[in-house]
């Protein structure tokens, strides 16, 4: 689906993102932050919100905050407060949910992402600025476990995660598609990450989504939107906002009304289904948390944070295309996360061949780490020996399959590229007067190739080739024989 409209629709969409900031402990309690653990074993009295507690909050977060509002163009407000949220369920113990309502942390701001030129050229992207209406801290609530292997009818209440320090950015309505919306998910993560506070891992539950979707007709006021919740995927966000649009859509052809209500998103079905009407803001009772005072942020905080930033992506992307002579889409790649980013410095700092550095990156690299679903940080591989391995290949020592084979040996166990190659005998074949002995042996033993190949079958030329490059068991240039080969056919 493209951003042009749908059916006669203008879609209108808006995420609230929810992402777990990196701290040690929970937003008002000393109990820890860590995934893995045994249900239930990271809590405290104050997340239980026991008799007698009173929450104290961790003022890690609000160098968090103030990154994240810094990174996205937004204003850091010098006064914001905590509320009540009130609303009721089994994982949150406290029957209400400490949060930022009218006065939060951060908001106005803003992040440009690209997305396909609709009807442009292969690669040409059109840029669009996002609003950022607000970024609010806030706890988080435990988790209920409905596995029936686990718990049968019964639900389990695990509250390791209640009283996580979370992050809700709500963005303006500013998407017109699914991939409007991934593109700006995956913006937003990027620089989470960046900035050190989140890492967002959305298999652990630490980014995650609801979007607001709504149609309208060209020009009118806005449609009713519904909300589809707790959306964890990239994939799984595309693909239920492509289905909400197209639910509401044959209901507005009906002749019928959308209701404003929360949605769950079925990947099996593919379809969202209504879970209850959606609440308003009034629902939920807000008012001050008497237990904590106004959150007070200064401008000196603000920048002595401002001096801790790094280089954000887009930066870092342009600085590669210009510093670096990469394609657009070659720094794109590179600058998915720090790491990866940095790997490449790290390398091309050793062995300074940018291009050929980033195609073994794009090409090897990031196919092994797919293969073996790891992340940069996880690599064996460094970047010495990735620049040893390309310089030995660069120089024509290694021939790139030879060079591939021991890549694979390098990500997977370590060792130094040059001992691996002599060990295993493939350094390349550069006598030439060996590769013009063997090119000679190989016409006289094919006349009939050679005759075809002389009467035009080009084709022919790869087999004679193979025919080389087998009795150097692959260790000869391609490019020298086929050289010495074609000079040979033509006596």
């Amino acid at each position: 689906m493209s951003d042009n409209l749908y059916r006669g629709y203008e879609v209108v969409i808006g995420l609230e993102v929810h992402t777990h900031l990196r701290t040690q402990s929970k937003l008002f309690s000393p109990a820890p932050v860590r995934y893995g653990d045994e249900p239930n074993v990271n809590t405290h009295p104050i997340d239980l919100a026991l008799p007698g507690v009173l929450p104290v909050l961790n003022r890690a977060v609000i160098n968090l905050a103030i990154r994240l509002g810094l990174a996205t163009n937004s204003t850091i407000n010098h006064r914001s407060v905590f509320s009540r949220k009130n609303y009721f369920y089994p994982d949150l113990p406290k029957g209400y949910q400490i949060s930022q309502y009218d006065e939060p942390t951060v908001s106005g701001g803003w992040l440009e992402i690209e997305v396909p030129e609709p009807g442009g050229k292969r690669g040409a992207v059109q840029k669009k600025r996002i609003g950022i209406t607000r970024a609010h801290l806030e706890e988080d609530a435990g988790k209920s476990i409905h596995d029936s292997a686990l718990a049968g009818t019964e639900t389990l209440v695990d509250l390791n995660r209640a009283g996580v320090p979370l992050l809700e950015i709500v963005s303006e309505p500013d998407l017109r598609s699914a991939a409007d919306a991934s593109a700006y998910l995956k913006k937003l993560r990027a620089i989470l990450r960046y900035i050190g506070v989140s890492d967002a891992d959305m298999e652990k539950g630490q980014f995650r989504c609801d979007a607001n979707v709504s149609l309208r007709r060209p020009g009118k006021e806005f449609g009713t939107r519904t909300e589809t919740k707790n959306l964890n995927s990239f994939a799984y966000v595309e693909a239920a906002i492509e289905a909400e649009i197209e639910r509401q859509a044959e209901l507005l052809d009906d002749g019928e009304q959308v209701v404003q209500a929360t949605m769950s998103f079925d990947p099996g079905t593919g379809r969202t289904a209504v879970m209850r009407l959606k609440e308003n803001a009034d629902d939920y009772r807000y008012f001050d948390d008497p237990d904590l005072i106004p959150l007070l942020i200064s401008e000196e905080e603000i920048e002595a944070v401002r001096k801790t930033m790094p280089e954000l992506p887009d930066a870092k992307r342009d600085r590669f295309e210009r510093d670096h002579g990469l394609s657009r889409a070659d720094a794109t790649t590179l600058i998915a996360s720090i790491a990866l980013a940095q790997f490449f410095e790290d390398t091309i700092a050793i062995f300074n061949q940018p291009k050929t550095v980033a195609n073994w990156i794009m090409r090897d690299v990031l196919q092994f780490l797919r293969e073996k679903t790891l992340d940069i940080e996880d690599l064996t591989l460094t970047p010495q020996h990735l620049a040893a391995l390309v310089s030995l290949v660069d120089s024509g020592r290694l021939t790139v399959t030879s060079g591939r084979e021991i890549f694979v040996e390098l990500a997977e166990s370590g060792g130094d590229p040059e001992a691996i190659m002599r060990e295993r005998g493939l350094e390349a074949v550069q006598d030439t007067g060996l590769i013009e002995g063997l090119v000679t042996e190989v016409i006289s033993n094919n006349p009939d190739s050679v005759a075809s190949y002389r009467e035009g079958d080009a084709k022919v030329l790869n087999f004679l080739m193979g025919q080389v490059m087998k009795a150097t068991k692959g260790k000869a240039s391609p490019a020298e024989v086929k050289s010495i080969l074609e000079r040979e056919l033509q006596n």
